[in-house]
């Protein structure tokens, strides 16, 4: 089995407090546990965290990552919910953490992510790259 972090991806664009933190972290597990999301089984999701509207997923096998992350646009969708909330889904990396929170909340105050021509989470590998990035996209 993979290690844990080969396992986990960073969702991005969680309504926070749309629903119950609870109530979220269930419709994050159905939505990455479902077939036509690319998904299968989930060994733990982790939200609420410390940066707003940002969880982990954790899948029992490693290959479910690259399954998700092919996927070209998550919707998390529920009648509870006031609108479908497209998600950013990107690898975790420990080194780009802090920049993740810097644009996450960026993305919390007009920012979308879903719809930036360069998206970190897809593409960068290093906070010295992230920082770079996030100079381009505030100059915009």
């Amino acid at each position: 089995q993979a290690g844990r972090g080969m396992r986990t991806v960073v969702i991005a664009g969680v309504p926070s407090g749309a629903l119950q933190d609870d109530l979220l972290a269930d419709l994050l597990t159905i939505h990455f546990q479902k077939s036509r999301n690319n998904g299968g089984d989930v060994e733990q999701v982790t939200y609420p965290t410390r940066e707003a509207g940002v969880a982990y997923v954790t899948f029992e096998d490693a290959e479910v990552v690259q399954r998700v992350l092919k996927k070209d646009q998550h919707l998390l969708q529920d009648k509870r919910l006031p609108r479908p909330f497209p998600l950013t889904v990107t690898r975790y990396c420990h080194n780009v953490s802090s920049s993740l929170v810097s644009l996450s909340l960026l993305s919390s105050q007009g920012w979308d992510p879903s719809r930036a021509k360069n998206n970190l989470w897809l593409r960068q590998t290093s906070v010295s790259e992230a920082v770079r990035f996030m100079a381009t996209q505030l100059a915009i």
